[in-house]
């Protein structure tokens, strides 16, 4: 039960769901997910601390960055059933179809140069 209510408290936030769209094509900086979703660092770090408690991110430091992904194969099956059907489920909805557009642009920028954008 405590699995399951981990990952719906993580559903039900619809940044945190947006940002499980984003990484459905790899792995994204802190400072990526910043940029996308328009909010304050700090916001955005609790959103993932969030979605990785659930399981549904890994995370990697690398320096001072840090970059998330999907949760994969090592995934317990709930999770990996939440990430599908999340997918599934806005496969066609506009607000993801916008995200995808701008997510393509934030990937061909430098995430060196959005990440000084967000350095205090």
């Amino acid at each position: 039960m405590k699995e399951f209510m981990s990952v719906a408290k993580a559903l039900a936030d619809e940044n945190r769901v947006r940002v499980l769209l984003f990484l459905r094509n790899g792995e994204l900086c802190l400072c990526q997910v910043v940029e996308m979703l328009g909010l304050a660092p700090s916001t955005v770090s609790k959103h993932m601390a969030v979605l990785h408690q659930a399981g549904l991110v890994e995370s990697r430091k690398e320096g001072r960055w840090m970059y998330y992904r999907l949760a994969e194969r090592g995934a317990r099956p709930c999770v990996r059933d939440a990430i599908r059907w999340v997918q599934t489920c806005l496969a066609k909805d506009p607000k993801a179809a916008e995200d995808a557009k701008h997510l393509k642009a934030v990937r061909k920028a430098d995430p060196a140069d959005l990440c000084a954008c967000y350095r205090t």
